[in-house]
């Protein structure tokens, strides 16, 4: 989900889904459940660097699944990728807020906003 996570605005998915951001840009939301985004503060170049990294590994979990060992290099390789993105992991943030990480939108402080926003963003 990193190609994704750059920047203030929503993303486009390649189908042309809309992933709303929330309000402090933590999180962009996908089918009611919170995804974080990557560290704002990394370079451009760092970012670019460890998407590149993200993808290669993506690739080769698909090239290995019948590889145990080497796909269990490619996985590892995967989430250190989306650690350092700040993805998973500690949180990038500074002033103490809680990881709703994965958690279903409503369940969280963004229940309210993402009710909002979905009643107003219908197709």
């Amino acid at each position: 989900m990193s190609a994704r996570s750059s920047g203030g605005r929503a993303g486009i998915s390649r189908s042309g889904t809309e992933y709303p951001d929330t309000p402090d840009g933590r999180y962009f939301v996908v089918r009611g459940r919170l995804w974080r985004k990557s560290n704002p503060e990394l370079s451009p170049s760092l970012r670019d660097e460890l998407v590149n990294e993200l993808m290669s590994a993506r690739r080769d979990v698909r090239k290995f699944k019948r590889d145990p060992q080497s796909l269990s290099e490619a996985r590892e390789r995967v989430d250190a990728a989306k650690v350092a993105l700040g993805e998973r992991g500690p949180v990038w943030w500074t002033d103490g807020a809680p990881d709703f990480n994965r958690h279903l939108a409503a369940n969280t402080p963004y229940a309210d906003w993402y009710a909002h926003h979905t009643r107003w963003n219908k197709n």
